[in-house]
């Protein structure tokens, strides 16, 4: 009893040490499917807590599909693009204008100058972008324009860029509009700042917030400074925002108090500029929405209303740890479901504090510990008997479909109940199918087709069970089945031809009762071959089942389709014929395995001469 104590102690507490090192490498390397159930569940957290207050201090000017075809297709003079950012630094007053556009090439020389006068004045702020993909050649379109050199180990490396031509090089406020999806397609990052040739490039909503000033100030939060990516909160929800068309604001039909004194961005959501991007908030959304979202939450970090992003892992770890040893030492006075309860409870308090902590900006894994909770669960509840009777259990419930009930009743009095393991065993297979069967079936009514069926499927499955077989699976008016597993069988072979036979008397007597009802008589046509087979539970993580895997399986499907071609419908291979016993056998000639080069000897029984009155 003491041992049997010291081995659970030691189990709890290698569990414990287990489940501790998981959420360590969960959290720094978590694998591909934990980051996406992770990110998932953020996203959903961030769209249910949502804040739909109308955003007060950013209007979107939207160029969209309306506005392009009341002014005519895009692009659009570099004169209406500079009508428009005029417009509404003047008229409408706006605090700063940034243009989610890219102007790489000169088009319009009396409409560039104007944007350029504007971009080196006013407070306007254009965008460029960088490429973090490695290209050959990589992209170099127009001139970037770029903050002071830093040292080259700031900020997200890049390898291209397309950025404005050379005309709005003394532009005072250029920030980089660039971005690079998660895994899973889904825009939750941006590079705060960009490194291309010993230069940082900022990203475009702080140039933008910056630009407000005079002269431009080069905006400082404490995240920005380890050079990682932001993670973009997203608590404003999409209807937070005043989003007013472009040709609205250039005919002026809109009053200036919507405007005045906001941050603008200009973007477009018209389908042609394919400016789109996935959202946690949404899965399809222009891309000037990502901006909205960075400025609101800049804005907020300024103004004191959200905190920036700390790291919540030593806290993390810390409530891992408390948790993990206080139910290692719980448990040893707990029943098992109080433990399984107290379990569950941790895991809803975390899941709350780690909400709680992720919509106020803290940075670390949600579900990190719900598998260190997991592992827990799986390993130490009462280990020795509750495994025990789990394998036991779920080893009869497996086996129950495919053997018969004696069989299983002599593995449990012989302590084989654990056979399911993949093993080489010594088998014989029988596959069996009726002849025919789509002709006859096409004949019949749908009712009279599937009672055939299930006649047909009764007939040989029966013999099988009773002669202590295992099923290994239906093919649709089919069946195979084979002895030697799970339970040894030296006759496995003359088993196999006792059912056979059994099989055969079966489908006379179903004949019988056909022609009774003015139904098509049925012919099977069975193959038996031995030979060595992989048994066991075969599958995937999404299903498996206990079957045989080898040759002899093959081997005895082509015996059985042989079958149609011989006045008889039992056909036993040569490697079966040598492991009979109890029963004598005919030499029935040669054939060639159909799709093979494979010449084999086959064989009948005297009884199978009785098939050819069937078959007359």
């Amino acid at each position: 009893m003491k041992t049997s104590r010291a081995r659970i102690h030691r189990i709890r507490f290698l569990a414990g040490l287990l489940a501790c090192a998981c959420v360590f490498v969960a959290e720094f390397w978590p694998p591909s499917l934990l980051a996406r159930f992770d990110n998932d569940l953020k996203d959903f957290l961030l769209r249910i807590m949502a804040d739909s207050s109308p955003e007060e201090r950013l209007v979107v000017v939207d160029i969209d599909d309306d506005s392009i075809a009341r002014l005519g297709p895009w692009p659009w003079p570099r004169g209406r693009i500079a009508d428009l950012t005029e417009l509404l630094l003047t008229d409408y007053q706006a605090r700063a204008v940034g243009l989610d556009i890219v102007f790489p090439e000169a088009r319009d020389t009396e409409g560039d100058l104007r944007l350029s006068v504007l971009a080196e004045y006013a407070p306007v702020a254009l965008a460029q972008v960088f490429d973090s993909t490695p290209r050959y050649p990589n992209l170099a379109l127009g001139l970037p324009v770029a903050s002071p050199p830093v040292p080259a180990a700031a900020g997200m490396r890049a390898f291209g860029y397309i950025a404005n031509h050379p005309a709005l090089r003394r532009a005072r406020c250029v920030g980089n509009i660039g971005y690079q999806p998660d895994p899973d397609g889904v825009l939750r990052h941006i590079p705060w700042s960009v490194h291309h040739a010993d230069r940082n490039y900022p990203h475009f909503a702080a140039v933008l917030l910056g630009c407000a000033a005079t002269p431009p100030v080069d905006l400082a939060f404490p995240f920005a400074e380890d050079g990682k990516p932001w993670r973009i909160p997203f608590r404003r929800a999409l209807e937070a925002y005043i989003v007013l068309p472009a040709a609205a604001i250039l005919r002026q039909e809109l009053p200036p108090e919507l405007v005045s004194g906001r941050f603008v961005v200009i973007g477009s959501s018209s389908l042609g500029q394919g400016d789109r991007v996935s959202i946690p908030l949404a899965p399809l959304v222009s891309g000037v929405t990502v901006h909205a979202q960075s400025i609101s939450a800049l804005l907020d970090l300024a103004e004191g209303r959200a905190r920036p992003p700390w790291n919540a892992r030593p806290l993390l770890f810390l409530w891992t740890l408390a948790t993990v040893v206080a139910w290692i030492f719980l448990m040893a006075r707990l029943s098992v479901w109080r433990g399984m309860l107290l379990l569950l409870c941790w895991a809803v308090a975390w899941m709350l504090l780690a909400g709680w902590g992720f919509l106020y900006q803290a940075e670390g894994s949600l579900l990190a510990p719900l598998l260190g909770y997991f592992l827990l669960l799986v390993t130490i509840v009462p280990y020795e008997w509750r495994q025990a009777q789990k394998r036991g259990r779920r080893t009869r419930k497996t086996l129950s479909h495919y053997v018969a009930q004696p069989v299983l009743e002599e593995m449990e009095r012989q302590g084989q109940m654990y056979s399911l393991v993949p093993t080489l065993r010594e088998v014989t297979v029988l596959i069996a199918d009726m002849e025919g069967y789509t002709r006859l079936t096409s004949a019949l009514s749908l009712e009279d087709a599937a009672r055939l069926t299930r006649d047909f499927l009764g007939c040989l499955t029966r013999p099988v069970l009773e002669n202590g077989g295992t099923l290994d699976r239906y093919s649709g008016d089919g069946m195979v089945a084979f002895w030697g597993a799970p339970f040894d069988c030296p006759d496995h072979a003359d088993r196999a031809v006792d059912a056979a036979l059994r099989i055969q008397q079966e489908i006379r007597a179903l004949n019988r009762e056909q022609a009774r009802r003015n139904l098509p008589v049925i012919r099977a046509r069975i193959g038996i071959e031995s030979g060595q087979a992989l048994v066991g539970d075969l599958g995937t993580e999404f299903r498996s089942t206990y079957t045989a895997v080898g040759d002899c399986i093959n081997f005895a499907s082509r015996l059985e389709s042989a079958a149609r071609n011989q006045p008889f419908s039992l056909v036993i291979g040569a490697e079966a014929n040598t492991r009979l016993r109890r029963h004598a056998t005919l030499f029935a000639g040669s054939i060639r395995l159909r799709d093979t080069d494979t010449v084999i000897r086959i064989y009948t029984l005297p009884e199978g001469s009785e098939d050819r009155e069937e078959r007359r």
